[in-house]
């Protein structure tokens, strides 16, 4: 009859081997989840919103592609951003799609911001106990023409406010927005935090260089930015090109 083999000081692997000739099992840990990190950033303004996510997805050390949409434009007034787990946020973005549709055949008419927001919020939470590993925003002009972000946690919870982020970059990119637009937003009499003080042009260049830093210091922040800017008379898309390592 065959004896274990003893432990030997010094080698870990004496110890493994011991334990599995005397019946031991070993658990190895596994997560459904993986973060494939990226970074997405909206800012409402009073006749605008920009909302603008990196394109990089990685995984761990690795980087799975450079191309990789973070942005769904739901329709021609309203864009969801989400950053996090790349197929809950497929599966995700391919559900709310076929609602909106949906919605659109119901109501005869495109879902508004405040309805998509709801829309989503409901959708996470009907999720809370296997949560959608994703991190996401809502973005649009409301009814009367003002920008609007809106910003979630896990499980649905919502606000709506003048500016946000989400993602890996969202410790170096959340502080440089509330010490540029915070500031601003007292300019607007009276005083609202739902949206922000600075024109188009201004913001859309604080969104830019906010990549720009977020991409030296973030390794999940790379490649490329896609940007949409939703005015009253569509969406248009730009891209700025930020560090391919």
């Amino acid at each position: 009859m065959a004896t274990a083999a003893p432990y030997q000081l010094g080698n870990p692997l004496s110890k493994v081997h011991a334990e599995a000739a005397e019946g031991h099992k070993t658990h190895a840990t596994w997560s459904p989840y993986d973060d494939n990190g990226g970074t997405v950033v909206a800012v409402a303004g009073e006749d605008y919103c920009i909302v603008a996510g990196s394109t990089r997805m990685s995984t761990g050390f690795n980087i799975l592609t450079r191309d990789a949409s973070m942005l769904l434009q739901l329709t021609d007034k309203v864009v969801i951003a989400s950053a996090g787990m790349q197929a809950d946020r497929k599966a995700l973005h391919k559900l709310l799609q076929h609602r909106n549709v949906m919605y659109q055949h119901d109501h005869g008419r495109p879902m508004s911001v405040s309805a998509t927001a709801q829309l989503l919020s409901n959708t996470l939470y009907y999720k809370r106990f296997f949560p959608f590993y994703t991190f996401n925003l809502v973005a649009g002009l409301d009814e009367q023409g003002r920008g609007a972000v809106y910003n979630y946690d896990a499980v649905g919870s919502y606000e709506r406010s003048g500016y946000f982020c989400q993602g890996s970059g969202k410790e170096l990119i959340q502080p440089v927005l509330d010490n540029q637009l915070k500031a601003a937003s007292p300019l607007l009499l009276p005083p609202r935090n739902s949206i922000t003080a600075l024109p188009l042009d201004q913001a859309l260049d604080l969104v830019k260089d906010a990549f720009v830093s977020a991409g030296e210091r973030d390794i999940y922040t790379g490649d490329k930015v896609e940007i949409f800017i939703i005015t009253k008379d569509g969406i248009r898309r730009d891209e700025l090109q930020l560090k391919l390592d």
